[in-house]
């Protein structure tokens, strides 16, 4: 195989342009659109849908998928979780192409040459992070993942769920395909995370533009983002900069590395800490100001994923994990717009249709 073919399978964050978007999903997208913007994110890499539709083409894998896909009966549980089984062992069974495999392995060598650098794995699927569309959580992630063995193998661990049942019913009610629907998988340097959480750019209770509201917990940033746990939550009016609002909650477990066991542990907060904000009144101000600029340069509400990197100086240790527009609001405004357009017999029909809530 070429070098260019070979290149094809991996794309740096810091060099993906416009055109590699495609091959990149969602998630890698919008990490590679803040970099070229000046936002700090931790460096890393996509493995494009090339290398995923590679996999695919391997001893007869996509017709084997293809054929239980054509089997499942969406409103019958056991048969999803069943089929759905079924497809994610033979795509994790299937050998990887050596060629994408190489690949993998060089890509994380060069990122860490002595082989120990701790990396998150993520999934990028290439309907994901649409502004009226949302697959947030319905595909894997994996956290502390170290070695290029572990590497690969969570590389494949990501194709594979995006067969998860509740992602082949997501995109099964959405309209957005099954085997058409491509993965790309994001290695990214794992944060060493004394906070983190999640900034929205409008008020998800009632979605007023002139509030960014803050969730936030001690350690990563996970549990925060899967409701998990009860996080501090902040208020911050956007144009002046100011906290209006806060709310300590008790945060009795954060989620933090265990360096020894190269991965991920909940452990027990002090009873001490568990009433002590996880951020200070100026970091709350610097996420509100990354979560401000982003909703500029993306051109609508964000929904942004951050951490405060304690292994990084104080004025440098905030970082953006993932930045993806705001879906709720987004899809209530199209609605009411649609009343307007559609007159008063399209009134009922738009007020009753479900509007797809991110999580």
């Amino acid at each position: 195989m070429g070098a260019n073919a070979a290149a094809s399978f991996i794309v740096p964050f810091e060099s993906a342009r416009e055109a590699d978007f495609p091959r990149i999903g969602g998630k890698c997208a919008s990490l590679a659109r803040m970099i070229a913007q000046g936002v700090r994110v931790p460096t890393g890499f996509a493995v494009s849908t090339d290398a995923y539709a590679l996999h695919l083409q391997c001893n007869g894998l996509e017709a084997a998928i293809s054929e239980r896909l054509s089997r499942i009966v969406l409103d019958n549980v056991d048969d999803e979780e069943k089929l759905s089984h079924e497809i994610r062992d033979a795509i994790i069974a299937q050998p990887m192409p050596a060629a994408v495999e190489q690949s993998i392995r060089e890509a994380y060598r060069r990122m860490s040459p002595d082989g120990q650098l701790p990396v998150a794995v993520r999934s990028s699927a290439t309907a994901e992070d649409l502004p009226d569309a949302s697959f947030a959580g319905q595909q894997d992630t994996y956290l502390w993942v170290v070695g290029e063995d572990a590497v690969v193998e969570k590389v494949k661990a990501c194709w594979a769920s995006l067969f998860n049942a509740r992602a082949i019913s997501y995109r099964a009610e959405n309209g957005l395909g099954q085997i058409d629907v491509l993965m790309s998988v994001g290695v990214q340097k794992m944060v060493n995370a004394s906070a983190a959480g999640v900034a929205m750019t409008l008020d998800p209770i009632n979605g007023d533009r002139t509030k960014i509201v803050i969730d936030s917990a001690f350690g990563l940033g996970e549990p925060v983002v899967s409701g998990e746990i009860t996080p501090d939550n902040f208020v911050v009016e956007k144009v002046l900069l100011q906290v209006i609002k806060q709310r300590i909650a008790e945060k009795d477990f954060e989620l933090v590395a265990d360096r020894a066991e190269r991965r991920t542990v909940e452990r027990v907060v002090a009873p001490e800490r568990r009433t002590l904000p996880s951020l200070t009144n100026a970091q709350v101000l610097a996420v509100a100001r990354l979560a401000k600029s982003l909703e500029r340069s993306m051109g609508c509400p964000q929904d942004v994923e951050w951490a405060i990197d304690a292994d990084l100086p104080e004025d440098e240790n905030l970082v953006a994990l993932q930045s993806r527009p705001e879906t709720v609001w987004s899809q209530k405004k199209k609605q009411t717009s649609t009343i307007y357009e559609t007159g008063i017999a399209g009134v009922l029909g738009t007020l009753l249709a479900p509007v797809q809530a991110k999580r």
